[in-house]
């Protein structure tokens, strides 16, 4: 699961600044290894030396980085763990990764559309639904009734012309 990427290095001795895509950067600072790539290419796999909370941000030292040259050939990349490394969510919590895809339908059965992608706005999470139209739908328990991923669906109390 992609939890973040590397954006630029960071000093003279390869490390990596890398923007979290976690709600908290230490989440991403725990782990004691990487994987890093893009979509469309193979991942490789990177030991975590050292790592810390920098601002919003996460600064590390990867095994096989020596210095600011290693650290810039990795820019872009995505990092990312196992699935099996994330921790359980609860009752009604959802990593946003699983979300995304789901086909959005109404309590009523009026289909909406697909989830390709949320936004965190403060107030609350955002589902962007795109189906005739993109729809903004507040990801609350009073409009989400139910998360059916062996269905692929998400089931909405909300009305098509909204």
């Amino acid at each position: 699961m992609v939890l973040g990427r590397i954006t630029a290095p960071y000093g003279l001795k390869g490390w990596v600044h890398v923007h979290p895509y976690t709600t908290a950067a230490e989440n991403l600072a725990h782990y004691r290894s990487w994987w890093l790539g893009r979509d469309t290419q193979q991942w490789d796999e990177r030991r975590v030396l050292q790592s810390r909370v920098h601002g919003a941000a996460v600064v590390a030292q990867l095994a096989g980085c020596e210095n600011r040259e290693d650290a810039s050939a990795l820019r872009g990349q995505q990092v990312a763990v196992p699935r099996t490394e994330l921790p359980a969510t609860g009752e009604n919590e959802y990593y946003w990764t699983d979300l995304i895809g789901l086909e959005a339908v109404t309590v009523d059965g009026t289909e909406l559309g697909t989830v390709v992608r949320i936004l965190e706005t403060g107030a609350n999470d955002v589902l962007v639904v795109r189906g005739e139209r993109e729809r903004l739908v507040p990801f609350v328990a009073t409009v989400v009734r139910e998360v059916d991923f062996g269905r692929g669906v998400i089931r909405l109390e909300w009305g098509v012309d909204y």
